[in-house]
């Protein structure tokens, strides 16, 4: 069977399912963006039986809300915001303690901010392999998020604003955060008995 959508685009493909209901179109997003989604969805539940009806849930959830997506974005960042958001929700019902996350922004210089952030990223970077596995496995699932996004997947700030939907300086403060977290958890890692 000749797959007569390959060449298409993804927006091409989102309009077709949109205005025909036309699900071969939306299984070849699936293909094309299935191992992306499994790949967030097992850093968070550390299985793979659990991380393959998470992506089953995410695209059954893009499907249902496909009729919602704007093009203000690409498609996958339309669908990492849900991914994101699906992880999140696991990660919250698996964790009885877990509290809503609320990040509050502290009005600091742009200067000494700007500093700061590239510091404590500089240092992040610097993180033995050895132990950035064991940071990851310790952060909270926002923050371990936040991080693969920026620095796994390369996500820019504009596209992590478009997940999150909030503001240029909340993705950078958050990002400022989850490193800062990262950070304390490596120290402690090797600190010296």
């Amino acid at each position: 069977m000749v797959n007569t959508y390959k060449n298409s685009t993804d927006i091409e493909l989102v309009q077709k399912v949109t205005k025909n209901g036309d699900q071969e179109a939306f299984g070849e997003l699936y293909d094309r963006h299935c191992s992306r989604v499994y790949n967030k969805c097992i850093t968070f539940t550390n299985s793979a039986y659990e991380a393959e009806d998470l992506t089953h849930d995410v695209f059954l959830k893009a499907f249902l809300k496909l009729s919602s997506f704007k093009q203000n974005s690409s498609f996958y960042t339309w669908l990492y915001s849900i991914t994101y958001n699906s992880c999140i929700d696991y990660s919250r019902k698996r964790s009885s303690d877990s509290q809503d996350i609320t990040l509050a922004a502290n009005e600091v210089e742009r200067d000494e901010a700007k500093a700061y952030y590239e510091k404590t990223e500089d240092e992040l970077l610097q993180i033995k392999v050895g132990y950035l596995k064991k940071v990851l496995a310790d952060l909270e699932s926002p923050d371990k998020m936040i991080l693969l996004m920026k620095y796994q997947d390369d996500m820019s700030i504009t596209d992590i604003q478009d997940v999150f939907g909030v503001s240029e300086s909340a993705v950078k403060m958050r990002l400022l955060r989850a490193r800062e977290r990262a950070l304390t958890i490596y120290k402690r890692l090797t600190k010296n008995p």
